[in-house]
């Protein structure tokens, strides 16, 4: 095992190092202990040539994960604390530079993923002009909170198979926005009372190419709108999947919640597993026109 030195991020992103030259990157913030080697694990798996790991607490990681993960040192628990993270990386990569963000415990999946690596896939989704990737996050939670407290079961994970849904998205100025949707379902539709408004929707710009100007808000959207769509205008492109516990660890954890969820299970749970073709086959991921 080897403990992450950790590393001032400004410093280091402002000197450019070799690691950041090439990406696909990903940069996953660490909020609590909860899966961390098995977060950087999933991701080095799919491809990723390196890994900004974003925490203020030494990670003590396998030898052979160690070299291709920088840990670098940042407050993930401030509130929207992807935002000064992800803009900071965006700044620093070379313009074109595909990036990935997520948290401790989230893992990505996109169609095909376990006998294709991201580059390959990101690499096709370039060529059909495409800057950005919609992502919806699926909620992951314990069946036992009683045998879990933390509410995550990496070997027992559920999930909703249906309930998922989309809206409108509208603009300032009250229209509708071409080829954006507002994506609702999960946990955090079914337990909405306990999640702000901004924080119910589940669809996340996670796979992204870095461009001059361009910054990632609180809510999980990009200041360039063509980065929010869904799709291209002339037909259906690739979507990913992020599989959180991020949001079953909140409801188990903050007082607001915690006294009132004791079953996050309904008739529409389901066992996940861990596998690209689950996700396709309820349609929570789209292939588009790569097979």
């Amino acid at each position: 095992m080897t403990v992450l030195p950790i590393r001032d991020m400004a410093p280091f992103l402002a000197g450019r190092p070799a690691v950041l030259a090439r990406g696909p990157l990903a940069v996953i913030l660490v909020e609590d202990d909860t899966a961390v080697a098995a977060t950087l694990r999933h991701h080095l798996d799919r491809g990723f040539r390196h890994i900004l790991l974003m925490s203020d607490q030494p990670q003590d990681l396998p030898d052979a994960m160690a070299a291709q993960v920088t840990q670098l040192r940042y407050d993930p628990r401030r509130p929207a604390a992807h935002v000064q993270a992800v803009n900071a990386v965006i700044r620093a990569v070379p313009t074109g530079t595909w990036l990935y963000y997520g948290f401790n415990a989230e893992f990505l999946f996109y169609p095909f993923c376990e006998t294709r690596s991201v580059g390959e896939m990101l690499a096709f989704h370039t060529e059909e002009r495409r800057a950005a990737m919609l992502s919806y996050v699926i909620d992951l939670y314990a069946g036992d909170l009683r045998a879990c407290p933390d509410a995550v079961d990496l070997d027992g994970a559920l999930f909703d198979r249906t309930g998922y849904y989309a809206l409108g998205r509208r603009g300032t100025d009250g229209q509708i926005r071409e080829r954006q949707l507002d994506f609702h379902g999960g946990l955090r539709w079914r337990y909405e009372e306990f999640l702000p408004a901004d924080r119910r929707r589940i669809d996340r710009i996670a796979l992204f190419r870095a461009a001059p100007g361009l910054t990632v808000t609180a809510d999980h959207r990009f200041s360039i709108e063509e980065y929010n769509t869904y799709s291209c205008p002339w037909h259906h492109n690739l979507t990913a999947a992020v599989a959180s516990f991020r949001v079953a660890k909140a409801l188990v954890r903050n007082p607001g919640s915690r006294e009132q969820v004791r079953d996050m299970t309904w008739r529409n749970s389901h066992r996940f597993d861990w596998t690209s073709q689950q996700l396709m086959d309820l349609g929570l991921m789209e292939p588009g026109q790569w097979f």
